[in-house]
């Protein structure tokens, strides 16, 4: 529904140039919800802003439901005709409302299709319609003055959906609400996404916006795409930045002669008692040094940081036992380097993340062959 290629985009500041997008490539499917974060600077607002293109970018191409809006931009400041019916069916959400205050809730609604050229009766019915969606039908002759932060972005909703969009663009649209109305507000988005099949496209910073809401999530740093995927993909790759974002766990070992893991719960393991199967299994004491678990799509996702007795070499089979239950195992390192060479070959090679170190891919029945040989 929305691809970028090679999207750039260079700001001139006196006399230097500023990039603020660096070769952004992001794919978007139809009916997800996907979010970009990143710190500020990371160049998350330039990017949804070149999306309908309220920002020209500098080279690369913006395509929406098929249309490549970069073509229809024309050479000129002023948007194109051909442009100006494309933005129609992209709707925005803005981090500070944007509401004018000398006109009532339903005036605001009806502003977008007031420059459409909908008739008055039309209008006004369909800006109805919409404040009841949102859950705002009592609020339509308030003026802005009079709602509260979260019925303000409600009534931003409400605007943006005006023109029947097939995308919904939001920029960091609950980083000013307290956490209950945040939660209230992307409840709305994700019923929103179900009921009109919307796609949607969120800017944000924070790592709970994602885990609530986003079916995808792209990482951003310093103008570029650093990882992306699915939030349960991202999760079970080795050494992702964005999951351990996502659910950060810490703690060290208590001692040299004890092995760290990180485990990534999903699916179905996130359910069963894998943990203490493993004590029982091998007959070892585990602690557990952190945890961070949560909802995410429905599903229940974590990851624990747990400590083994003994070295790397002395806990091989249990951490196959591991994989084996379907769980994502890393090896954490210690000040030394790994215990585990060819599994930190590995995750330096795909995450190009020193942290951790992936155990292979092995059984423990063919690991205690090895071990045996």
């Amino acid at each position: 529904m929305i691809t970028t290629t090679g999207l750039t985009k260079v700001y001139q500041s006196r006399d230097r140039e500023v990039s603020a997008l660096d070769g952004v490539d992001l794919h978007v499917r139809e009916g997800e919800i996907y979010g970009v974060i990143g710190q500020s600077g990371a160049g998350k607002s330039s990017l949804i802003r070149c999306v309908n293109l309220l920002e020209r970018p500098t080279s690369g191409t913006v395509t929406v439901a098929g249309q490549d809006l970069t073509a229809l931009a024309g050479r000129g400041r002023r948007a194109s005709k051909e442009l100006r019916a494309a933005r129609t069916r992209i709707g925005m959400v803005f981090q500070h409302f944007n509401l004018l205050s000398s006109r009532t809730v339903l005036d605001n609604v009806e502003l977008p299709l007031e420059i459409l050229g909908v008739s008055g009766p039309e209008r006004t019915r369909k800006a109805k319609e919409l404040l009841d969606l949102v859950g705002l039908a009592e609020k339509a002759k308030s003026y802005p003055g009079q709602l509260s932060g979260g019925q303000k972005q409600r009534v931003g909703i409400a605007r943006a959906l005006a023109g029947d969009p097939k995308v919904l663009l939001s920029d960091e649209a609950t980083s000013a609400l307290d956490p209950e109305t945040t939660r209230s507000i992307l409840q709305l988005l994700r019923d929103l996404n179900q009921q009109l099949g919307l796609t949607i496209l969120l800017i944000t910073h924070e790592m709970d916006v994602v885990k609530t809401i986003c079916d995808s999530a792209a990482l951003m740093q310093r103008g570029r795409i650093v990882e992306s995927g699915t939030v349960g993909g991202l999760l079970a790759t080795p050494g992702s930045e964005l999951a351990s974002e996502l659910f950060p766990v810490g703690g060290t070992a208590s001692g040299p002669d004890r092995t760290v893991v990180d485990v990534t719960f999903h699916g179905e393991a996130a359910s069963q008692p894998v943990i203490s199967q493993l004590s029982r299994t091998y007959n070892i004491d585990i602690s557990i040094l952190g945890a961070a678990m949560d909802t995410v799509g429905g599903k229940q996702i974590g990851r624990m940081r747990i400590e083994l007795p003994g070295r790397f070499e002395e806990n091989v089979v249990p951490i196959g036992f591991l994989r084996e239950q379907g769980l994502q195992a890393e090896v954490v390192e210690d000040e030394k380097g790994p215990r585990d060479p060819k599994a930190s070959a590995a995750t330096a090679q795909s995450a190009g993340t020193p942290a951790a170190t992936t155990v292979p891919e092995q059984t423990p029945a063919a690991i205690t062959k090895e071990v045996v040989k």
